[in-house]
């Protein structure tokens, strides 16, 4: 997708491609550090369609604020939650989930996160594209 296009999904910075992480995504997605001074705060901008693998965070949770396009959250064993701008997600620590982009158009959250002690990500198993095409349409 045209990175003119992408930037305009929020009015936060586009920020550079997320190669870091590209082994955790499906699809392309952005990353655009806005702060990490006592929270962490970047602008996460995903192409249609794109989205994380399954993961955890231990020990300290995470905080999505929805700024444009929309999107999906969902948590293991949970029905996926249709997000648009104005969200906001709570994310627990040791919670199972996932967050993505629509199919049809390209989506962006501000994730916040509180640096603790011991604090890490998991990464696990991917969002297959047969999980990911029952999400319901909009």
């Amino acid at each position: 997708m045209n990175k003119e296009v992408l930037a305009k999904t929020s009015m936060f910075p586009l920020g550079e491609e997320n190669k870091a992480y590209a082994q955790y995504f499906i699809g392309n997605s952005y990353l655009s550090l806005l702060n990490d001074k006592e929270c962490v705060i970047c602008n996460v901008t995903f192409e249609p369609g794109c989205r994380n693998n399954w993961h955890t965070h231990h020990v300290a949770g995470q905080m999505l604020i929805c700024v444009g396009g929309h999107g999906w959250y969902q948590e293991w064993g949970q029905p996926a939650r249709h997000l648009a701008p104005g969200d906001f997600v709570y994310i627990a620590p040791e919670v199972k989930h996932w967050h993505g982009a629509v199919a049809s158009e390209a989506f962006a959250h501000l994730a916040l996160s509180v640096p603790q002690k011991g604090a890490s990500n998991e990464w696990l198993e991917p969002v297959t594209d047969a999980e990911y095409a029952k999400l319901p349409p909009l």
